[in-house]
């Protein structure tokens, strides 16, 4: 007799987007359930510009979460490709994580996405779970405020107070999300935790150091491009050029005796070394690059869909 042929095991995988006005977590939620960082943090608006992918995997199961730029009404050609981008994730998603900020209650942009995501963006609604983060910044009744709104937005999933920061709740959320995924095969290595290129992972933790620095419309007028990545010896020596806008802002990024770029590179080489576990020698200059907002062939090449 031939051997009985056994069934592989049966394994669930699939991708959740995580929508939501700027500024509620989605960043720091999403790190929190892949256990890694895969997205840069920051508490300025509008920190997340690309759509990316964190991969969080389990023995049977591999959750792929698309950490999306916050949901707003186009501005320029960045904004307006954001938002495409948005739409494109959620049409594509086995399921939307709409994350709400349980400190700040529900306002019109939360009911903004909501009737976005009730509409369904592709040929159907996506199913949607919804988060409200940053309970340990809320009290009790803030919270069931909340959640009492979060009712209301019409969405028919569930819903789970979690704090992103201090993990609690995410256990849960988790166990939620995973339970509802198709089954199908895992569509990244076991090891593997985003699908961000080296180029810009380094890109990001730079200008995280910048957003954490800077303010008024420097944050938001400042990109990161890395020109260089060499292994040497027994270290990584990175070459990356902040581009901004005018000459103002060039002159803040550089700082009284260079003291800014200073500051920002060697925070920015910290985090680094601690993401390669090798040491790290990044180079930083600044340079004008007027209206880099508007400019399709540059927002091309810094992966800006």
């Amino acid at each position: 007799m031939g051997q009985l042929s056994r069934a592989a095991p049966a394994t669930r995988s699939g991708f959740v987007a995580l929508a939501g006005r700027p500024n509620v977590g989605k960043s720091t939620l999403a790190n929190a359930i892949v256990g890694a960082k895969v997205a840069i943090v920051s508490d300025k608006p509008q920190t997340t510009r690309r759509a990316i992918r964190g991969v969080a995997t389990g023995p049977d199961w591999q959750l792929i979460l698309v950490d999306l730029p916050g949901v707003q009404r186009p501005r320029d050609v960045l904004t307006e490709r954001m938002q495409h981008r948005v739409e494109r994730e959620l049409a594509d998603a086995d399921g939307c994580l709409l994350v709400v900020n349980a400190e700040q209650g529900i306002g019109p942009g939360d009911r903004f996405i909501a009737e976005l995501l009730r509409r369904g963006v592709g040929t159907v609604p996506v199913p949607v779970t919804i988060a409200a983060n940053k309970v340990d910044r809320a009290d009790q009744a803030r919270t069931a405020a909340t959640l009492q709104a979060a009712q209301e937005l019409g969405l028919a999933g569930e819903i789970f107070p979690v704090s992103a920061r201090t993990g609690a709740g995410v256990t849960t959320l988790v166990e939620h999300l995973v339970a509802r995924l198709p089954a199908g095969h895992f569509y990244f290595s076991a090891a593997q935790r985003s699908d961000q290129s080296p180029s810009v992972l380094l890109a990001e933790l730079v200008r995280e150091q910048v957003l954490s620095r800077t303010r008024e419309e420097v944050p938001h007028a400042v990109e990161v491009e890395v020109e260089e990545i060499e292994r040497r010896a027994d270290l990584v020596w990175i070459e990356a050029v902040l581009l901004t806008e005018t000459e103002s802002q060039k002159g803040i990024l550089i700082g009284a005796g260079g003291r800014m770029v200073k500051s920002i590179g060697v925070a920015a080489r910290r985090t680094i070394e601690r993401e390669l576990g090798t040491k790290v020698h990044l180079e930083l200059s600044v340079r004008v690059r007027r209206h880099w907002r508007t400019d399709e062939r540059l927002l091309d090449r810094l992966g800006i869909e």
